[in-house]
């Protein structure tokens, strides 16, 4: 929660701010005119430390070691979870039980250094160990087919007091809602593609830091899932192939890292960011949007790897012979965009 005397104070900002931190925005930018904006029109790319004023507001970080509990919302098949659920073991494979180095660089867990560099007042840094937990499904969509904000923490709601095998509470657990394709969710694809905050108790009846990612497939991929899938006002551009076969979900692995880069670094809106509105935070991913590479920025990703099998294009690896593209993190020593897969870190 927030600290010192300020509490009230802020709880009452957050009653009339919106209701999560807004992540994620759609890549790559425009312009008011709708126009592709060039490099230069945008400063989050490579090299952009002497614009970025990232700073540390005081409050905790997700020090202890990290569960995910995903949210099945809607119609998900198997195929699919599994793509995801590799992702999130990839994150921190031995403690899925894989051996050390069993896991090629670049790798996911090697992405993961970066977020783990960002540290709380106590010096304590962001846990290493991120674990794949309990996990519901909502097929039925209980909450209906199309939700505003708050409705995502009511379906947080829903699966930890659900009746029969309910999420468990946990000091290091966070709920990752995934909405399938037909779900409509508040602002989906227009301004965000996920966002994260906290749940308010007097809705869930906890505090627990949570995120929102949905499923573009069929409805804007190329918004949310770029660059696998190209908006119209990018010309000239091929898209890539996704690595997993999947642009809609493939896609959706990039804003899952990107939101569980800041619910670590910002858990409960008062940690790192920049600006000086917690309610619209520019945090560690949002600084480096649009980039998986060496040289990117603008509507370039950067320099990707290839898979000589498939074509598709990659930038970490993962369990079980996975391959994903995820974008970079604010790496807070080096004050710029970084990667395992940067051309200086071989």
């Amino acid at each position: 929660m927030p600290h010192r005397g300020a509490v009230l104070v802020f709880l009452l900002a957050l009653a009339a701010a919106p209701l999560a931190a807004v992540a994620w925005r759609p890549w790559p930018p425009r312009v008011a005119s709708g126009a592709l904006a060039g490099l230069g029109a945008s400063k989050k790319f490579e090299g952009s430390s002497d614009f970025v004023k990232l700073e540390y507001h005081m409050g905790p970080v997700l020090a202890a070691d990290i569960t995910v509990h995903p949210i099945w919302y809607g119609a998900w098949p198997a195929d699919q979870k599994r793509t995801i659920r590799a992702f999130l073991r990839s994150l921190s494979p031995q403690a899925s039980g894989e051996k050390e180095g069993a896991v090629p660089s670049p790798s996911v867990a090697d992405w993961w250094r970066t977020v783990r560099l960002y540290t709380d007042q106590t010096t304590a840094n962001v846990s290493a160990v991120v674990a794949l937990g309990q996990e519901k499904c909502d097929a039925r969509m209980s909450r209906g087919a199309s939700l505003s904000r708050m409705d995502i923490q009511s379906v947080v709601k829903d699966a930890v007091t659900a009746r029969t095998r309910p999420l468990p509470v946990d000091a290091g657990g966070v709920y990752l809602v995934l909405t399938s394709p037909e779900v409509r969710v508040e602002n989906f694809c227009g301004q965000v593609c996920g966002f994260h905050y906290f749940t308010f108790p007097s809705v869930v009846g906890y505090t627990l830091p949570y995120a929102w990612v949905g499923n573009s497939a069929g409805r804007c991929p190329e918004v949310c899932a770029y660059p696998f899938a190209i908006p119209a006002y990018v010309p000239g551009r091929r898209p890539e192939a996704p690595p997993n076969g999947d642009a809609g979900v493939d896609g959706m692995v990039s804003v899952i890292a990107h939101e569980l880069a800041e619910m670590a670094s910002n858990p409960l809106a008062n940690a790192w960011y920049a600006g000086g509105d917690p309610s619209f935070p520019t945090e560690i991913a949002d600084l480096c949007e649009g980039i998986y590479g060496t040289g990117g920025g603008g509507a370039y990703t950067g320099q990707l790897l290839t898979d000589g099998r498939s074509g598709a294009s990659y930038n970490l690896n993962g369990v079980g012979g996975r391959r994903f593209l995820v974008q970079w993190v604010w790496d807070p020593y080096r004050s710029y965009c970084s990667g395992p897969n940067a051309l200086d870190q071989h």
